[in-house]
């Protein structure tokens, strides 16, 4: 299977080494000393499930030069979506399947008026990584998942074909007929676990455990949860104990993409995860307070740090 991989961060990076580790003919694309890095000494992984290097690593920041693939991995930060959806038109032939793997749940949605709803999917990654320097990509725990598949729910060879290579490449994968209910049980917990790491700028553990603050977290999941189900999402009746579980067994030293981007001083995705449930909460007229006190508090950082 040709893959190529839209933004090789902790999510880009993570899976697709894993899969060309396996034999997927896998072409990383990324920009900076990132892809210096990665040309000159391969793409490595380094953390919970031990070390994967790649090298040589096929790496671009052309994806004209790939041509069409079987696969596009798109892993770009939600800010970048529109342009980043222009950039890969190259790589996207009749067949080709797009697979969003952002935060947040409408990136499928934004895709679709510029590459055709044939060739989006839908998807959902859990993995807890990040850039650790350049060309290189460390994982928290070893806890590594995709979900994936089609916007109407139809079981499709492009499917199975990549649940195939999923499961080659030794991590979790479901072809699931209900995408939907997946992007929205990651997002229950995403925006909320997000929102505290980032506004505690401190890591899971020291949260979930503290019982002045656990409280917020069961909160923020039921505010997520009754969005859902005004939007008729369909959610299992243990959403709420399932969010709960996998926040307590989750590494204690994680902390969200979001906050290890405010840690740094960068631009953060805040408008797409506690900022998107405040205003659905508006749209629908379900009260989110935890989220309006977490969305209210970052706001200020949510181009990068203030430069005064």
């Amino acid at each position: 299977m040709r893959i190529a991989v839209m933004g090789t961060g902790g999510v880009g990076g993570g899976f697709g080494a894993a899969l060309a580790k396996a034999g997927a003919d896998v072409t990383f694309i990324a920009r900076g000393a990132h892809l210096e890095a990665m040309r000159r000494d391969g793409l490595r992984i380094v953390g919970g499930r031990g070390e994967t290097h790649l090298f040589p690593t096929k790496a671009t920041d052309d994806p004209a030069s790939i041509g069409p693939v079987d696969l596009v991995m798109f892993c770009v930060k939600l800010w970048d979506v529109e342009s980043a959806g222009h950039a890969i038109r190259p790589l996207v032939g009749p067949e080709t399947a797009v697979l969003p793997l952002q935060n947040g749940i409408d990136s499928s949605d934004r895709l679709i008026p510029i590459l055709g709803a044939k060739a989006v999917m839908g998807g959902v990654a859990q993995i807890s990584a990040t850039i650790d320097a350049p060309g290189v990509i460390r994982q928290t725990g070893t806890f590594m998942r995709l979900a994936f598949g089609e916007l109407d729910g139809s079981i499709t060879p492009r499917g199975k074909a990549f649940l195939e290579w999923c499961q080659r490449a030794g991590f979790d994968a479901t072809l699931s007929d209900r995408i939907l209910t997946e992007l929205w049980l990651k997002f229950i917990i995403l925006a909320t676990n997000s929102g505290m790491t980032a506004l505690t700028r401190r890591p899971l553990g020291e949260l979930r455990d503290d019982p002045d603050i656990a409280p917020y977290f069961q909160a923020g999941f039921e505010e997520v949860i009754a969005l859902a189900r005004a939007k008729g999402v369909w959610l299992p009746d243990d959403v709420l104990e399932r969010s709960m579980k996998f926040t307590k067994g989750a590494p204690a030293s994680m902390r969200a993409s979001m906050a290890v981007d405010l840690i740094r001083g960068n631009r953060i995705e805040l408008p797409w995860l506690s900022g998107k449930v405040v205003a659905l909460g508006r749209e629908l007229g379900v009260p989110t307070p935890t989220h309006a006190m977490i969305n209210a508090a970052l706001k200020p950082y949510a181009m990068g740090a203030p430069k005064d």
